[in-house]
């Protein structure tokens, strides 16, 4: 059960804001292009902030029931986009995480993909402009109170943890790293 005020929340320029920043991810990522992989994470690097303040913006709803909103990606969708991700990062998939909870009883550094943290991002943020795609109110309240609850206990994390070797794939010096692999090629050809 959602109230009238609710409803208003799903139309709020603030959530708009949101859906547009959303959708712009989700366009990012399934078009597959043939990018260079400076242009793709250069693309992340600016679409992902702009996410992550959306999401803090976002409207608290408060929703009287334990409805969760649909499920629209699949484990191949899931699947697709890691795969997509893991070969334009290449070797520089795997990068070390201290905000992790394992962390807190190893010795030892955790890792995390990149490839991995996208499509859980992914998977949340395309679940949610699945609904708003639909335009039916009461589902769209549900997902905008998943997507916050989520945004707050799992993908925002997730996010802000991603941009950082994203940003040093970028910004450390060339002769570490070559950025000129371009996307779909065999993986020892460089440009």
């Amino acid at each position: 059960m959602t109230s009238s005020k609710d409803k208003h929340i799903v139309y709020a320029p603030i959530t708009l804001d949101f859906v547009k920043i959303s959708v712009e991810f989700c366009t990012f990522l399934e078009k597959m292009e043939v990018l260079s992989r400076e242009e793709w994470i250069k693309g992340m690097l600016r679409i992902l902030p702009l996410l992550y303040v959306k999401a803090t913006l976002l409207p608290k709803i408060e929703v009287l029931s334990d409805e969760m909103s649909e499920v629209f990606v699949t484990e191949q969708d899931y699947m697709l986009i890691s795969n997509h991700v893991a070969s334009v990062v290449g070797e520089e998939d795997v990068y070390l995480d201290v905000f992790v909870e394992d962390m807190k009883y190893s010795d030892r550094p955790v890792s995390s993909f990149i490839s991995e943290d996208i499509a859980d991002i992914y998977q949340d943020i395309r679940n949610f402009v699945s609904v708003y795609q639909h335009g039916l109110e009461e589902a769209m309240i549900y997902a905008l109170n998943d997507i916050t609850t989520n945004f707050r206990l799992y993908w925002g994390q997730k996010l802000v943890n991603v941009i950082r070797p994203l940003h040093s794939l970028v910004y450390k010096p060339l002769d570490d790293i070559n950025l000129d692999h371009t996307m779909g090629e065999e993986d020892g050809l460089w440009v």
